[in-house]
């Protein structure tokens, strides 16, 4: 893992196509604006681990069975 300190306005960049920009710090909240192409996906976390399990629950065999009757129709 890289640590990186930034100050307010101060940017970090990921590639050729993504910065992150600090847009405020307060208390223990700090604020980041992406720049990102529209093709790529920027999830904050606990909604990309939320998209996963949905994803995995829907893969169970049970599931899959439903889910070719609703194409099937």
């Amino acid at each position: 893992m890289l640590i990186l300190s930034r100050k307010l306005n101060e940017k970090i960049c990921i590639g050729n196509d993504i910065t992150l920009t600090i847009i405020e710090v307060r208390g223990d909240s700090v604020k980041i604006g992406v720049d990102a192409p529209k093709e790529v996906k920027v999830f904050r976390k606990e909604v990309y681990s939320a998209i996963q399990s949905e994803n995995q629950a829907a893969l169970q065999p049970g599931n899959l069975s439903k889910l070719k009757d609703i194409l099937n129709h």
